[in-house]
Protein backbone atom coordinates (compact mmCIF):
# COMPACT_ATOMS: atom_id res chain seq x y z
CA UNK A 1 0.00 0.00 0.00
CA UNK A 2 1.21 3.35 -0.83
CA UNK A 3 -0.38 6.65 -0.61
CA UNK A 4 -1.00 8.36 -4.32
CA UNK A 5 -0.76 12.05 -5.18
CA UNK A 6 -2.05 12.89 -8.61
CA UNK A 7 -3.07 16.27 -10.49
CA UNK A 8 -5.04 15.32 -13.34
CA UNK A 9 -6.53 18.02 -15.86
CA UNK A 10 -9.22 15.90 -16.76
CA UNK A 11 -10.61 12.69 -15.36
CA UNK A 12 -14.14 10.41 -15.60
CA UNK A 13 -15.20 8.70 -12.90
CA UNK A 14 -17.55 5.60 -14.69
CA UNK A 15 -19.52 4.00 -12.27
CA UNK A 16 -23.50 2.10 -12.45
CA UNK A 17 -25.62 4.21 -9.95
CA UNK A 18 -26.79 7.88 -9.21
CA UNK A 19 -24.63 7.39 -5.62
CA UNK A 20 -21.49 5.19 -6.67
CA UNK A 21 -18.79 7.86 -7.09
CA UNK A 22 -19.63 9.82 -4.24
CA UNK A 23 -19.69 6.52 -1.73
CA UNK A 24 -16.15 5.38 -3.59
CA UNK A 25 -14.26 8.28 -4.71
CA UNK A 26 -16.22 11.67 -3.84
CA UNK A 27 -13.60 12.56 -1.83
CA UNK A 28 -10.70 12.50 -4.56
CA UNK A 29 -13.30 13.64 -7.03
CA UNK A 30 -13.95 16.97 -5.21
CA UNK A 31 -10.33 17.58 -4.45
CA UNK A 32 -9.23 17.40 -8.24
CA UNK A 33 -12.25 19.57 -9.21
CA UNK A 34 -11.10 22.25 -6.43
CA UNK A 35 -7.79 22.04 -8.23
CA UNK A 36 -9.16 22.72 -11.39
CA UNK A 37 -9.88 18.95 -13.40
CA UNK A 38 -12.44 18.71 -15.75
CA UNK A 39 -14.67 15.99 -13.52
CA UNK A 40 -17.18 13.95 -15.58
CA UNK A 41 -19.20 11.98 -14.36
CA UNK A 42 -20.51 8.88 -16.02
CA UNK A 43 -23.89 6.96 -14.51
CA UNK A 44 -24.83 3.72 -16.50
CA UNK A 45 -27.62 2.90 -14.99
CA UNK A 46 -31.28 5.30 -14.51
CA UNK A 47 -31.63 4.23 -9.93
CA UNK A 48 -35.59 2.79 -11.24
CA UNK A 49 -35.17 0.02 -8.62
CA UNK A 50 -33.61 1.71 -6.04
CA UNK A 51 -35.99 1.44 -3.66
CA UNK A 52 -37.88 -1.43 -0.72
CA UNK A 53 -41.31 -0.07 -1.16
CA UNK A 54 -43.57 -2.46 -2.77
CA UNK A 55 -45.43 0.64 -3.82
CA UNK A 56 -43.45 2.50 -5.83
CA UNK A 57 -43.03 3.61 -9.31
CA UNK A 58 -40.31 3.17 -11.22
CA UNK A 59 -40.17 6.17 -13.05
CA UNK A 60 -40.70 8.11 -10.35
CA UNK A 61 -38.49 6.60 -8.33
CA UNK A 62 -35.56 7.46 -11.61
CA UNK A 63 -36.58 11.00 -11.37
CA UNK A 64 -35.84 11.01 -7.82
CA UNK A 65 -32.11 9.83 -8.42
CA UNK A 66 -31.86 11.75 -11.42
CA UNK A 67 -32.43 14.80 -9.45
CA UNK A 68 -30.04 13.84 -6.19
CA UNK A 69 -27.44 13.19 -9.13
CA UNK A 70 -27.47 16.70 -10.08
CA UNK A 71 -27.02 18.23 -7.16
CA UNK A 72 -24.28 15.84 -5.66
CA UNK A 73 -22.49 16.43 -8.57
CA UNK A 74 -22.92 20.07 -8.08
CA UNK A 75 -21.50 19.63 -4.53
CA UNK A 76 -18.28 17.95 -6.07
CA UNK A 77 -17.88 20.27 -8.63
CA UNK A 78 -18.38 18.43 -11.84
CA UNK A 79 -18.11 19.31 -15.09
CA UNK A 80 -20.17 17.66 -16.78
CA UNK A 81 -22.80 14.59 -16.01
CA UNK A 82 -23.55 11.63 -18.56
CA UNK A 83 -26.84 9.18 -17.44
CA UNK A 84 -26.23 6.52 -19.87
CA UNK A 85 -29.98 5.53 -18.70
CA UNK A 86 -29.59 2.20 -18.29
CA UNK A 87 -32.84 0.28 -15.97
CA UNK A 88 -31.01 -1.67 -12.90
CA UNK A 89 -30.27 -4.93 -13.45
CA UNK A 90 -30.00 -4.74 -17.02
CA UNK A 91 -26.17 -3.72 -17.91
CA UNK A 92 -24.43 -5.94 -19.55
CA UNK A 93 -20.79 -5.48 -20.92
CA UNK A 94 -21.91 -5.25 -24.56
CA UNK A 95 -20.71 -3.81 -27.85
CA UNK A 96 -23.09 -1.16 -27.63
CA UNK A 97 -22.39 -0.11 -23.74
CA UNK A 98 -18.36 -0.59 -24.93
CA UNK A 99 -19.15 2.19 -28.01
CA UNK A 100 -20.55 4.41 -25.26
CA UNK A 101 -17.71 4.75 -23.25
CA UNK A 102 -15.55 4.79 -25.54
CA UNK A 103 -17.30 7.68 -26.93
CA UNK A 104 -17.28 9.65 -23.98
CA UNK A 105 -13.55 8.67 -23.29
CA UNK A 106 -12.48 9.85 -26.62
CA UNK A 107 -14.66 13.04 -26.41
CA UNK A 108 -13.63 14.01 -22.79
CA UNK A 109 -9.85 12.51 -22.95
CA UNK A 110 -9.54 11.94 -18.90
CA UNK A 111 -5.89 11.14 -17.91
CA UNK A 112 -7.45 9.06 -15.33
CA UNK A 113 -10.85 6.90 -15.23
CA UNK A 114 -12.23 5.43 -11.96
CA UNK A 115 -14.51 3.22 -11.30
CA UNK A 116 -15.91 0.06 -9.74
CA UNK A 117 -13.40 -3.29 -9.84
CA UNK A 118 -15.40 -6.49 -11.29
CA UNK A 119 -13.06 -8.82 -9.68
CA UNK A 120 -14.97 -8.27 -6.05
CA UNK A 121 -17.98 -10.23 -5.85
CA UNK A 122 -18.11 -11.40 -1.94
CA UNK A 123 -17.01 -9.10 0.93
CA UNK A 124 -17.43 -10.34 4.31
CA UNK A 125 -19.52 -13.13 3.83
CA UNK A 126 -22.62 -10.80 3.96
CA UNK A 127 -22.59 -8.92 0.75
CA UNK A 128 -22.59 -9.68 -2.46
CA UNK A 129 -21.69 -6.82 -5.31
CA UNK A 130 -24.05 -5.78 -7.64
CA UNK A 131 -24.29 -7.53 -11.19
CA UNK A 132 -24.53 -4.05 -12.41
CA UNK A 133 -21.26 -2.76 -10.61
CA UNK A 134 -19.46 -6.00 -11.83
CA UNK A 135 -20.57 -5.59 -15.50
CA UNK A 136 -19.76 -1.46 -15.62
CA UNK A 137 -16.28 -2.54 -14.52
CA UNK A 138 -15.77 -4.72 -16.97
CA UNK A 139 -17.12 -2.73 -19.90
CA UNK A 140 -15.01 0.29 -18.54
CA UNK A 141 -12.00 -1.49 -18.53
CA UNK A 142 -12.28 -2.81 -21.86
CA UNK A 143 -13.27 0.62 -22.85
CA UNK A 144 -10.25 1.87 -21.58
CA UNK A 145 -7.62 -0.78 -22.40
CA UNK A 146 -7.66 -1.19 -25.20
CA UNK A 147 -10.58 0.24 -27.49
CA UNK A 148 -10.70 3.77 -26.67
CA UNK A 149 -6.88 3.69 -27.04
CA UNK A 150 -7.04 1.85 -31.02
CA UNK A 151 -8.38 3.83 -33.76
CA UNK A 152 -9.76 1.03 -35.66
CA UNK A 153 -11.94 -0.39 -32.34
CA UNK A 154 -15.27 2.21 -32.91
CA UNK A 155 -13.67 4.13 -35.51
CA UNK A 156 -16.73 6.70 -35.40
CA UNK A 157 -16.47 7.25 -31.90
CA UNK A 158 -13.96 10.04 -32.25
CA UNK A 159 -10.02 10.44 -31.87
CA UNK A 160 -8.23 7.65 -30.29
CA UNK A 161 -7.03 8.00 -26.59
CA UNK A 162 -4.97 6.48 -24.32
CA UNK A 163 -6.07 6.76 -20.32
CA UNK A 164 -3.05 6.94 -18.02
CA UNK A 165 -4.61 5.43 -15.15
CA UNK A 166 -7.35 3.29 -13.92
CA UNK A 167 -8.04 3.55 -10.04
CA UNK A 168 -10.99 0.46 -9.26
CA UNK A 169 -12.25 1.09 -6.14
CA UNK A 170 -14.69 -1.47 -3.75
CA UNK A 171 -11.59 -3.81 -4.42
CA UNK A 172 -9.96 -6.65 -2.50
CA UNK A 173 -6.73 -5.56 -3.74
CA UNK A 174 -6.19 -1.38 -2.83
CA UNK A 175 -3.03 -0.74 -3.36
CA UNK A 176 -3.05 3.10 -3.55
CA UNK A 177 -4.45 5.51 -1.28
CA UNK A 178 -5.18 9.29 -2.19
CA UNK A 179 -5.44 11.52 1.53
CA UNK A 180 -8.87 13.40 1.08
CA UNK A 181 -8.84 15.08 4.94
CA UNK A 182 -9.85 18.60 3.09
CA UNK A 183 -12.29 17.19 0.95
CA UNK A 184 -14.64 14.79 3.32
CA UNK A 185 -16.89 16.92 4.55
CA UNK A 186 -17.73 17.69 0.66
CA UNK A 187 -18.05 13.88 0.07
CA UNK A 188 -20.04 13.54 3.22
CA UNK A 189 -22.17 16.15 1.79
CA UNK A 190 -22.42 14.66 -1.80
CA UNK A 191 -23.26 11.32 -0.07
CA UNK A 192 -25.98 12.71 2.20
CA UNK A 193 -27.56 14.36 -1.45
CA UNK A 194 -28.75 10.57 -2.16
CA UNK A 195 -31.71 11.07 0.58
CA UNK A 196 -33.55 8.46 -1.01
CA UNK A 197 -30.87 5.75 -0.72
CA UNK A 198 -30.13 6.71 2.78
CA UNK A 199 -31.44 5.08 6.32
CA UNK A 200 -30.42 6.19 9.53
CA UNK A 201 -29.86 9.64 10.93
CA UNK A 202 -27.34 11.93 10.16
CA UNK A 203 -24.91 11.12 12.45
CA UNK A 204 -25.13 7.83 11.83
CA UNK A 205 -24.54 8.19 8.52
CA UNK A 206 -21.31 10.45 9.23
CA UNK A 207 -19.97 8.03 11.57
CA UNK A 208 -19.66 5.62 8.40
CA UNK A 209 -18.28 7.80 5.84
CA UNK A 210 -16.07 9.04 8.29
CA UNK A 211 -15.21 5.48 9.91
CA UNK A 212 -14.30 4.09 6.36
CA UNK A 213 -11.94 7.07 5.14
CA UNK A 214 -10.64 6.56 8.11
CA UNK A 215 -9.88 3.36 8.15
CA UNK A 216 -8.78 3.59 4.32
CA UNK A 217 -6.59 6.32 5.79
CA UNK A 218 -5.07 4.28 8.16
CA UNK A 219 -2.04 2.62 6.26
CA UNK A 220 -0.67 5.32 5.02
CA UNK A 221 -0.60 8.12 7.66
CA UNK A 222 -3.57 9.87 6.66
CA UNK A 223 -6.57 11.17 8.72
CA UNK A 224 -8.91 10.29 6.01
CA UNK A 225 -8.50 8.53 2.34
CA UNK A 226 -10.25 6.81 -0.15
CA UNK A 227 -8.24 3.52 -1.73
CA UNK A 228 -8.07 1.85 -4.99
CA UNK A 229 -6.75 -0.90 -7.13
CA UNK A 230 -4.03 1.20 -9.35
CA UNK A 231 -3.82 0.01 -12.85
CA UNK A 232 -0.72 2.05 -15.00
CA UNK A 233 -1.56 1.68 -18.67
CA UNK A 234 1.43 2.26 -21.13
CA UNK A 235 1.53 4.69 -23.63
Amino acid sequence: MRAMRLQPKSAMAIYAHPDDADVAAGGILAQWASEGCQVHLVVVCDGSKGSHSPSAVSTAVAGVRSSELQHAADLLGAATVTEVGLADGDVTNDEELRKILVRLIRKHRPEVVLGPDPTATFFGGVYVNHRDHRETGWALLDAAAPAAAMPLYFPKEGTAHQVGQILLSGTHEPDVVFDVSSTIDTKLKAVMAHASQLSGDVEDIRDVVYGRAEQAGRPVGVAFGEAFRCIELAF
